[in-house]
This record gives C-alpha cells, sequence and structure tokens, in this order.
C-alpha cells in the first residue's frame, strides 16, 4: 500500500488544490496514467502515476488546498509520488490557488448530473451542454478529459446556462498576480543565489531558413515546421557534445541528467509564464518534435499541462523570435544551470564570400550558473549550438 501525494512542481510551489480524481476506487494504475488534474498558480496540472497499483481511496476532498507532500489519495501497490516531495528551499507568502467543491447538484435543466469543477470550467469556455456528455467519473459524474474529448454531434443550446468559474479570458485582466509572484519568487532566488554569466553570438542562419522553406513547400499547413524546432533540436545536439549543461544544481554539487528534456517557455493568457519540458528532445525527429510542441503550446495555452513536463526540465530555451527583439538576456531557472534565449530572425548586411550581402541572422544567448560551467565552456556551446543550425539538414 502506498501514499499518492501533493507532488512538488518546481521550487516556487508550496501548495495545491485539487480539482478533480481521474481515479475511482478499485480503478487499476498504470504508469503514465493521468490520476487526479490540481491547480495552483500555474494553471491546471495533470498529476501522473509512475508505478503500477490499484486506487484504494482519496484522502482529500475536491476544492481542498493541501500542502506540498500531504498524502491525498491510497494506492495499492506503492505507486510513489508524482514529482519530488521535498519542500521548496525558498517559501514566499502568497495567495494559494481555489477551486470550487463538485456539487452534487447542478442547478436547472442538469439538476442530479454530476461534474467536476474542472469539467465544469472547460464546458463553459467551449460552449458545451454537460448533458450532452457521457460521464467516465465515479458515479458517472462528467470529468475534465470527457469534456475535452467531447464531439458536439448538435449544437448546444442557449437555454442550458452552466454554472462555472469564471473563463480564463474574463481572468486574464488584470493579469494574474499568483502567477507572477511565483515569478518574482523564483526569479530573485535565481538572482540571489546562482551567480550568473552571460554570452551572446549572431547567428547566419540563411541556409536553415532556406531549407525550411524548401520543405515546407512540400507539406500542407499542419505539416509544416517552424524555425523553433530547428533551435530545440540543434540545442539536444549540442548538449550531447556538452553536457555539463544539462542537469541541476542542488546540495552544493552539480549533478548531470543523462536524459534531455528541454523546457519550452510558454506565455499564458493573462500573463505569467511557464517553461513545460518536452522529453527526450535529442530522441525526436523534426516531425515529431514538431507534434510535441504543438501540442504542447495548444494545452498550455489552455492552462493545462502536465505534472512531469514541469518537474523534470533539465534546461530551458526562451525564444522572443514573435516579439521583435533582437537579444534576449534570461535569467536561470533554479535548480538549472542553464537557459538559452533566441531573438528574433534579422536581415542585416554581412560580409559573405568576400561580398557584403544581406543575411538572416539571429542573436543566441546563453546565461550560465558558474557554479557549474565556465565562460570558456559555455562559449563552446554557444558556438556548437550555432554551427548545428548551420546543417538543418542534418537534424
Amino acid at each position: 500500500m502506498g501514499e499518492f501525494r501533493m507532488p512538488s512542481l518546481g521550487s516556487d510551489m508550496e501548495k495545491g488544490t485539487l480539482v478533480e480524481w481521474l481515479k475511482k476506487p478499485g480503478d487499476t494504475v498504470r504508469p503514465g496514467d493521468v490520476v487526479a488534474v490540481i491547480e495552483t498558480e500555474k494553471g491546471a496540472i495533470e498529476i501522473e502515476a509512475f508505478e503500477a497499483g490499484t486506487f484504494e481511496r482519496s484522502l482529500v476532498d475536491i476544492g481542498q488546498t493541501v500542502p506540498v507532500g500531504t498524502p491525498i489519495a491510497v494506492i495499492n501497490g506503492g505507486v510513489r509520488p508524482s514529482a519530488p516531495i521535498a519542500a521548496p528551499a525558498a517559501a514566499v507568502p502568497r495567495q494559494a490557488a481555489s477551486a470550487p467543491p463538485m456539487a452534487p447538484r447542478i442547478a436547472g435543466p442538469v439538476e442530479g448530473l454530476k461534474v467536476s469543477p474542472a469539467a465544469r470550467k472547460l464546458a463553459a469556455e467551449r460552449g458545451i451542454d454537460v448533458t450532452q456528455i457521457r460521464g467516465s467519473g465515479p458515479d458517472g459524474s462528467i470529468v475534465f478529459t470527457d469534456v475535452e474529448s467531447y464531439a458536439p454531434g448538435v449544437k448546444p443550446t442557449a437555454q442550458a446556462p452552466i454554472p462555472s468559474a469564471p473563463s480564463k479570458e474574463k481572468r486574464a485582466t488584470p493579469p494574474d498576480m499568483g502567477m507572477r509572484s511565483i515569478i518574482a519568487a523564483a526569479t530573485a532566488r535565481s538572482k540571489r543565489e546562482i551567480p550568473h554569466y552571460y554570452l551572446s553570438h549572431e547567428v547566419d542562419i540563411t541556409r536553415a531558413l532556406k531549407w525550411l522553406a524548401k520543405t515546407n513547400t512540400r507539406r500542407t499547413p499542419d505539416e509544416r515546421l517552424l524555425p523553433a524546432v530547428l533551435l530545440l533540436k540543434a540545442l539536444a545536439r549540442a548538449l550531447r557534445k556538452h553536457p555539463g549543461f544539462n542537469g541541476f544544481y542542488e546540495e552544493n554539487a552539480f549533478r548531470l541528467s543523462d536524459r534531455i528534456h528541454i523546457g519550452v517557455a510558454i506565455a499564458i493568457r493573462g500573463g505569467g509564464l511557464v517553461a513545460p519540458a518536452i522529453h527526450d528532445t535529442d530522441k525526436l525527429s523534426l516531425d515529431d518534435l514538431m507534434e510535441r510542441l504543438r501540442d504542447l503550446v495548444t494545452r498550455v495555452r489552455q492552462g493545462r499541462f502536465r505534472s512531469s513536463e514541469i518537474s523534470d526540465p533539465t534546461i530551458t530555451l526562451t525564444s522572443l523570435g514573435e516579439r521583435g527583439v533582437d537579444t534576449v538576456i534570461p535569467v536561470i531557472y533554479p535548480p538549472q544551470v542553464a537557459i538559452l534565449g533566441a531573438g528574433t530572425p534579422r536581415k542585416q548586411p554581412m560580409i559573405a564570400d568576400g561580398k557584403v550581402r544581406v543575411r538572416d541572422v539571429i542573436t543566441l544567448s546563453l546565461a550560465g550558473d558558474h557554479r557549474a560551467s565556465d565562460g570558456h565552456s559555455g562559449a563552446l556551446f554557444l558556438v556548437a549550438w550555432a554551427n548545428l543550425l548551420q546543417h538543418p539538414e542534418e537534424l
């Protein structure tokens, strides 16, 4: 018998609010199964199991907020918590996320229908009549995944309003101060504890963009690649050559990771930023990487991602290519030891083949932790990343 605990999804998390159970007593739990949905300042996060077992009972009620490490369920078979449960290194007081408790009855035309808070909220955002959905949760209740996978055959009726929390768009103004507070806490801790050094490098990506344009002409719009996938794949390959930037600085020592999980910084609607991981980035083809990136951005914009995506990035890439800036100087997210930045591709004159030519150029940047590396190794790593971008057909 094992306790399934409220996970820690980063050093900036102190507590979480349970908003939905996706397993009920007697259900089989397999590694990778989503057991519950919790809400933090970062959004709704799906909590996964890492070992097999049988869901015995819940220990925390829907809508209850509990600290990191609190047992929230009992799963026979000894399922471990889905992420490290150590308390955050730097606790910063902030307002806890909240969620309404599951109502046993929904007023109006849907009286007697059980709908979880997360499912109710998603249905409201999508304009879906929950009476048209068959629930797969405990006692036939409608859960988040039921709404997410629902393909309506008829338009939802306007006469059946669904009680729900405000939509993300309505909550977006002013920007969420809970998210702002955790970003402030994480970056303040980073600048206080990590001796940063910074490097930047201008890279001619004319050949890469031409290769990308030629490749995309043979593809349908939904199959086309974005420049971001070249950046990610080239970065992953550079990390194989320079592994000293892939890992964590903990307990006064650098711990190398043998797997490459690149976190991708994505803006959240209404303000804030998260950087969930694309797992084993180096092992993915460009097409698979594009598919993962699209899926990740879509779910983050919906305020939904998985605990494993948040808890285990080994390095982070932040790109402001759509924002029009030349250079970004990012701040390391502890306990990672490096973060990379990419500015907006731009045209500028350069000397090529002894002549002045107009070339497509991008500025790549690196913020490194001086406790784990130095400017010399950082320069070699940054140039390796740049050189790999010169040969996109080999990625």
